[in-house]
């Protein structure tokens, strides 16, 4: 099932996805399908038959970060091989753990703000993980049953200020620095979460082009890693890290600028796009 959480007709919906299509729970039952994917996350809810329900088409319809208000966004740095040694680091013995915040959430089509501070604006496609249901001290092998399913996120990153500080938060939860989105495809719909292309493209231009099989960290080591120190809530975001190809690691080096174009495709889920927007 594809979820997403749309604009229409000035009312908010939640909708699933068919083709090129979407069809509005909230308009079914608005009751039992607020527009929130958090709440029909907590709720446990099911999906009544969509045959024969009206739908509007994706062309007309302006598409909203799918989870607006996680109790945690957790991203992993450092997961693909290749990517550490773009960056001159080692590859590491555990997961790499870092925080965004919620300010930096935005959705898909929407602008990318480079803050007034940085002149060192990069990007990086990820696989997000969707949390379904609270975990605690959850098992590598029990891991994936506490996965809802998964979207994507452009972890931006500036990385003049991520590197000057000596920790990353500042430089990597800047307002808008979490494009998420379009949408939440849940687990059973995604099969394999290890063999998922995944892209980037800047201006047309593929900058990254991996495949999720070359994460050093699966999603259950993930999941099951942090569950040992923190508990987990539904709609937890949890980022799984970049492929190689971002700006930091060319020569010569790539930043972000204004009107550049986005576009991150991961197979299965679809691709989020948004542009740039440069200091005023």
């Amino acid at each position: 099932m594809k979820l997403a959480l749309f604009s229409a007709e000035e009312k908010h919906h939640l909708g699933v996805v068919r083709g090129e299509h979407i069809i509005s729970l909230t308009a079914m039952d608005p009751e039992t399908y607020p527009p929130c994917i958090k709440t029909f996350i907590q709720r446990g809810s099911t999906v009544p038959s969509l045959e024969g329900q009206p739908s509007f088409s994706l062309e007309d319809i302006e598409i909203d970060v799918p989870i607006a208000s996680p109790e945690k966004i957790i991203c992993v740095g450092l997961n693909y091989i290749d990517h550490c040694h773009e960056t001159g680091m080692e590859p590491p013995k555990s997961p790499v753990i870092f925080s965004k915040y919620a300010n930096a959430l935005t959705g898909h089509n929407t602008a990318i703000e480079i803050p007034i501070n940085s002149n060192e604006v990069d990007f990086e496609a990820e696989l997000a993980i969707v949390i379904g249901k609270e975990a605690k001290h959850v098992s590598e092998e029990e891991a994936e049953e506490f996965v809802f399913g998964y979207t994507i996120m452009n972890d931006v990153s500036a990385r003049d200020l991520q590197f000057a500080d000596g920790q990353w938060s500042r430089g990597k939860t800047a307002d808008t620095f979490a494009p998420t989105g379009p949408y939440v495809v849940t687990r059973d719909e995604i099969g394999n979460p290890h063999d998922l292309a995944i892209s980037l493209t800047l201006n047309g231009e593929t900058m990254q082009d991996s495949n999720t099989s070359n994460l050093i960290f699966t999603v259950p080591q993930i999941v099951s890693f942090l569950s040992q120190s923190m508990t987990l809530k539904p709609g937890d975001l949890i980022a799984t890290g970049t492929p190689p190809g971002v700006g930091m690691g060319r020569s010569p080096k790539v930043w972000l600028k204004d009107g550049d174009q986005m576009d991150v495709t991961i197979e299965k889920i679809g691709t989020l796009s948004n542009h740039v927007r440069g200091r005023s």
